[in-house]
């Protein structure tokens, strides 16, 4: 088969709450007449973006081309949901026209895009493009970019100290897999933000690649598919901090889910989950709330500080259940005290 007779994969990644979700959902109703499948992987046993994504289903990308991965990072798990679920996608009598995979905020694109020489699946799918998602706000404080006058204070005083987090790692392992850059909550950074997030990550970036500003995922699906970048053929691009002997390692960070009982005050349980980062480095939560008197289901999702919430849709037949799950670095995530400053 030659490569015009692949389908195109669409890689989005990005960290915790850069935007994925509402990027892909952006995608799903501006299809441009493609049929899609998107692939949804988050970190932890439990989804939200999955459910966030069905919600959207159509003619388009119907419910049955969206395939949640809830068990593991994808980028550790290839073998065992990766490409089986890649197979299982080929083989139905309608296949998609494109495939959208959304990773998780914790997972490196440069082991998926390794998977893609796997035998199984090498001569049918092809890496479209990788599109990789920073919050400008918060590049632009510094949060998720290194600041090298910083390191070198830090190594002045201490020979020994490891410069290198974690998170700096997951960030920059992202940026230098990508195609395109799109800075997210543009609106939120404003000007000066965007100036100063497209600085950092030039500044970081291996090769020049287009950074464009986003706000609520809007964006003209024709400039981020259709790219042909063949990235499986360009790894050599596209450094990693865990190129060569070092092993992507997960026990950086952990989840917990937490089941809460029905919400009657929706700015309490907001201040609560402001609280639980500012006080417990909490990095992520989100989930679904019931809410008391409301026949609609409450969509709760934070980064940092930054708390949004809105109705979605009603329950139906679904359980009235409370849950939220929590993201934050291992040392972090005490379940204990995560619950207690949710007050339950």
């Amino acid at each position: 088969m030659s490569a015009l007779a692949k389908i195109p994969v669409t890689v989005v990644t990005g960290f915790l709450g850069s935007g994925k979700t509402t990027l892909i959902r952006h995608l799903m109703t501006n299809a441009g007449g493609r049929r899609l499948a998107v692939l949804v992987n988050e970190f932890g046993s439990e989804g939200v973006d999955g459910a966030i994504l069905k919600s959207c289903a159509d003619a388009n990308c119907p419910e049955e081309n969206i395939v949640e991965l809830a068990n593991g990072c994808i980028c550790c798990t290839v073998a065992d949901d990766f490409i089986p679920t890649i197979e299982q996608l080929l083989s139905r009598p309608v296949k998609p026209d494109h495939i959208l995979i959304e990773t998780s905020g914790l997972a490196l694109p440069k082991p998926l895009l390794k998977a893609f020489d796997w035998p199984e699946i090498r001569s049918r799918i092809t890496v479209d493009g990788v599109i990789a998602l920073a919050d400008a706000e918060a590049v632009a404080a510094g949060r998720f970019a290194p600041d090298p006058a910083a390191v070198e204070a830090q190594r002045a005083a201490d020979q020994y100290l490891d410069h290198e987090t974690p998170l700096s790692e997951v960030f920059e392992d992202q940026i230098y897999c990508a195609d395109i850059v799109l800075l997210t909550k543009a609106d939120l950074a404003g000007e000066t933000g965007l100036a100063a997030a497209r600085a950092a990550i030039a500044a970081e970036m291996p090769r020049t690649v287009p950074m464009l500003p986003v706000t609520d995922g809007a964006i003209d699906p024709r400039v981020i598919l259709g790219l042909a970048a063949a990235a499986e053929n360009d790894l050599a691009a596209r450094p990693s901090h865990h190129d060569g002997d070092n092993e992507h390692e997960h026990d950086d960070f952990a989840s917990v889910v937490v089941d809460l009982p029905e919400v009657r005050d929706i700015e309490a349980i907001v201040a609560s989950v402001q609280r639980l980062a500012r006080e417990q480095n909490i990095l992520r939560a989100k989930g679904y709330l019931a809410v008391a008197g409301k026949p609609m289901r409450l969509l709760l999702q934070s980064v940092g500080e930054r708390v949004r919430h809105q109705f979605d849709r009603p329950w139906g037949s679904e359980p009235r259940r409370s849950k939220l799950v929590v993201i934050g670095e291992q040392g972090d995530v005490d379940e204990h005290a995560i619950r207690a400053g949710l007050g339950i």
